[in-house]
């Protein structure tokens, strides 16, 4: 019998196979090193191949569909269901040969190297983002320990890192060498990140589709860049709702009997697109505090029953619909006119 479908559990130097015949029957069932993979396939014919998307798995895809194989990959949350008892990289590799069968199966668009590239960029530039957080941190809680108090936001980021610099007679001496130190490191890292935000704005300027997702307020060329770069083909989705819920910005369910109920928000899939959504949605909530004529009656009207943070979660879920209504249909956003 021919082999028709396999399951390849992958990993940095292991890789356990699991393939079966259109009848179920297992047929193979070996672990590979990472050297014997291409040989090994490239003796195979062609066959439908899962994997589970985590690392490097966008570029064993790639690989495999050079080879004239069907790969498909698919979130590893899906297919933890199958597997069998305890864990095992040959349980995990039968687990993902039967998920990958499953007519229902959701899977994740490959990604071409060149969007990969554009996602990592996104990654590096979040944990910058991190990085500089955390030292802030540090650098304010030190300070604090003085008597030195800060107002949040970026006006008081910007007064720690000044007399972190410049000293201050409050904070010991041999202390604040290391708190200048902190500063210097603070500002290399906000420099690292002034040129990653030119070199995405610089792209996004020639990228069609950054440029249409560009029109929605609170949008920028980071975080239309962002969507390209992570969500892929938004047409799998069925639904504008169906996008926010892979976002994470639709409530949590936990229904039964017939009685709905509904919690907080998933926070379902990546963390930086839904951090981007809410972070927008914020920028647009203060440019309607500011100037509300222009706002939009749906927004103001939220804002005026729910606390900023619902409110502004509500209107990302609404962005992530937009996003995908533009991204399906085409054209680019026009606000609706206010009365």
């Amino acid at each position: 019998m021919q082999v028709t479908t396999i399951g390849l559990d992958i990993a940095k130097l292991v890789f356990q196979v699991h393939g079966i015949d259109p009848a179920g029957k297992v047929l193979i069932r070996t672990r590979l090193s990472r050297g014997q993979m291409r040989r090994f396939f490239e003796q195979l014919p062609p066959c439908l191949v899962g994997i589970e998307a985590c690392a490097t798995a966008h570029y064993w895809a790639r690989e495999l569909k050079v080879l004239g194989h069907d790969a498909r990959l698919m979130p590893a949350h899906y297919v933890k269901p199958y597997v069998k008892r305890q864990k095992s990289d040959a349980a995990d590799a039968e687990a993902i040969c039967e998920a990958v069968t499953r007519p229902t199966m959701r899977f994740v668009p490959v990604k071409t190297p060149d969007a990969q590239a554009l996602a990592l960029i996104h990654r590096i530039r979040t944990q910058f983002v991190g990085q500089r957080t955390a030292m802030l941190n540090a650098l304010r809680a030190g300070l604090a320990e003085f008597g030195i108090v800060t107002a949040q936001g970026l006006r008081g980021a910007n007064e720690i890192l000044r007399i972190a610099i410049a000293g201050d007679e409050r904070v010991p001496e041999f202390v604040r060498g290391v708190y200048t130190m902190m500063a210097d490191s603070i500002r290399t890292v906000e420099a690292r990140l002034v040129a990653l935000d030119r070199q995405i704005a610089a792209s996004a300027k020639v990228d069609d589709t950054c440029k249409r997702l560009s029109t929605i307020p609170g949008i920028g060329p980071v975080t239309s860049s962002t969507i390209v770069a992570l969500a892929g083909d938004v047409s799998r989705f069925s639904s504008g709702r169906d996008f926010a819920a892979w976002i994470g910005l639709t409530p949590r369910q936990n229904s039964s009997g017939g009685k709905t109920k509904l919690g907080r928000i998933t926070k379902a899939g990546d963390q930086t697109l839904r951090t981007l959504f809410v972070l927008g949605a914020f920028a647009v909530i203060k440019r309607a505090r500011i100037n509300p004529a222009k706002a939009s009656p749906w927004l103001l009207a939220i804002m005026s029953r729910r606390p900023a943070l619902v409110a502004a979660v509500a209107l990302a879920n609404k962005m992530a619909r937009i996003v995908w209504a533009i991204l399906t249909r085409g054209g680019s956003y026009r606000a609706p006119a206010i009365a």
